[in-house]
């Protein structure tokens, strides 16, 4: 069975990442949640524009 939640290694500077993380903890979120969050935001402001992306899943 194949595991829905994907692990992805990102590279970023470090001074922005704990910039980062403190706008996450007073969101209430881990750093990971926030990302997500981010990503979630970016696609549906892509797909109202261009129209929903079709994946293989």
């Amino acid at each position: 069975m194949e595991d829905k939640l994907l692990r992805y290694t990102l590279r970023v500077d470090r001074l922005l990442f704990k910039k980062f993380r403190y706008i996450a903890e007073s969101e209430g979120r881990s750093a990971n949640k926030e990302i997500e969050q981010y990503l979630k935001k970016r696609v549906r402001e892509y797909e109202s524009e261009f129209g929903k992306i079709e994946t293989d899943d």
